[in-house]
């Protein structure tokens, strides 16, 4: 059965950019591929959680405001190590492996202080019916920017200038 807990639906996504990511590391994936479902996914997820999770998230008050904030502030430096490693222009050159280490770094930490802080929090304070509501409005936030190629180098540049 399809979940729409929103909690169990970031983890998902948790899940499939730690798979993208070690395809990325892979000779025998196709790395550039990975790469832009990868750009796709972090960009449209990360959007998605601002617009609709964590505006809600705050005004629970046994969710650590600070913790959401925090979010917030890794995404951004998830977007930019994104951004840093979409500007290589050889995939699997020795420029490519370092700036993919920089962003698998970025993007395992913040999912792992996402999961034990704000979502562990959410599983415990907020009611299952209005996690699938967040799940649904999630859901549809993300749909909606994959739909509009929110992974592109332009606009994962305009992102990290705002």
């Amino acid at each position: 059965m399809t979940t729409t807990d929103v909690v169990e639906l970031i983890l998902k996504d948790h899940r499939t950019m730690e798979d993208l990511l070690r395809n990325m590391r892979s000779s025998e994936a196709d790395r550039a591929k990975a790469l832009d479902e990868f750009a796709d996914l972090l960009i449209a997820h990360a959007l998605a959680e601002e617009a609709e999770v964590y505006p809600a998230l705050k005004r629970y008050k046994k969710i650590d405001e600070e913790e959401v904030e925090h979010g917030e502030e890794e995404h951004e430096e998830g977007n930019e190590a994104l951004l840093a490693l979409m500007e290589v222009e050889e995939v699997g050159s020795d420029e490519w492996d370092e700036k993919l280490e920089e962003l698998s770094e970025k993007i395992s930490h913040h999912t792992d202080e996402e999961e034990r802080t704000i979502l562990n929090d959410a599983r415990a304070n907020v009611s299952d019916e209005r996690r699938a509501e967040l799940g649904a409005a999630f859901t549809r936030e993300r749909d909606k920017q994959l739909a509009s190629g929110c992974g592109s180098l332009d606009n994962v540049r305009k992102i990290v200038k705002h």
